[in-house]
């Protein structure tokens, strides 16, 4: 989906087409969500929208997301696995080791996973299919929207302000990103291996 696109739909829908693109965003459909996100800061900036409603639109389009997906998880998610995981290769053993793996992490996880592509959208199924406490999600995903929504448009806005900024360029904001996200993945990889490779050479 182009910017000329999602900025028609915008003049068209309004805010309810910034929550609809988050939402789908956050449960797994692909949507441009940081490039929204960057898109919408600049609009505000020219004032083409209101930054009280869009900020408010995006936060419960996000957090909106984050509670259906919880819920898919804590409700479909484990007895799907189950039933069909075998099929994938996921075993009882494997799977008790990812879940041991997410709740080591799991504040982290929710909270700041949000800035990953990818694990924004898989943490909140596991984390219902793990069972973490509602009310601890719920906090965690609460906090972890507002610092993930908030910043994103406030560098929109303030980029917009301060610069010319053809939306048709936007995009590249997501592209940029997603860049950062698999050199952040390669280096954490090639950390990892290295340390496990030294650790092996002392035993």
């Amino acid at each position: 989906m182009n910017i000329e696109t999602i900025m028609h739909y915008i003049h068209l829908y309004g805010y309810a087409i910034i929550f609809l693109f988050l939402f789908l965003g956050i449960v797994g459909i692909p949507a441009p969500e940081e490039s929204l996100l960057f898109l919408v800061g600049v609009l505000i900036a020219h004032h083409h929208l209101h930054f009280g409603y869009t900020l408010l639109s995006a936060f419960l389009g996000a957090f909106c997301g984050m509670l259906i997906a919880y819920g898919c998880g804590k409700f479909i998610g484990y007895p799907f696995i189950k039933k069909y995981g075998r099929y994938v290769g996921i075993t009882d053993q494997r799977w008790q080791k990812a879940k041991q793996k997410f709740e080591n992490n799991m504040r982290k996880t929710i909270m700041f996973g949000f800035y990953l592509p990818g694990i924004r959208q898989i943490s909140p199924y596991f984390a219902g299919i793990a069972n973490v406490p509602f009310r601890l999600y719920f906090l965690l995903s609460f906090l972890g929207t507002i610092l993930w929504v908030a910043p994103f448009i406030a560098i929109g806005y303030y980029a917009g302000d301060k610069f010319h900024i053809n939306p048709i360029y936007v995009p590249y904001v997501g592209i940029f990103l997603f860049v950062l996200f698999v050199l952040y993945v390669g280096i954490k990889w090639i950390i990892e291996k290295r340390k496990k490779h030294t650790e092996k050479e002392i035993s």
